[in-house]
């Protein structure tokens, strides 16, 4: 289902629409007559897995050394 929402009522509709697109549905914002925005369900996110690509980034063995202080300086 496809719902339209003025913008100048948005402000005091939001609790609704997220609702309304929690439960799979469209809501399309308009200025008037016009559709200006459209907010959809979030759909195919997969989560984060720890450990997926063990090794395929090795950090340098000096990444926690102190910087030099022309770094501090804004020496180039």
């Amino acid at each position: 289902m496809v719902i339209t929402i003025d913008v100048r009522e948005f402000a005091s509709r939001i609790d609704e629409a997220l609702e309304l697109v929690g439960s799979g549905n469209e809501v399309i914002l308009s200025d008037g007559k016009n559709p200006i925005a459209r907010i959809v369900p979030c759909r195919g996110a997969s989560p984060r897995v720890p450990g997926l690509h063990i090794g395929a980034i090795e950090p340098s063995p000096d990444f926690d050394a102190p910087l030099p202080d022309e770094f501090w300086a804004g020496d180039p």
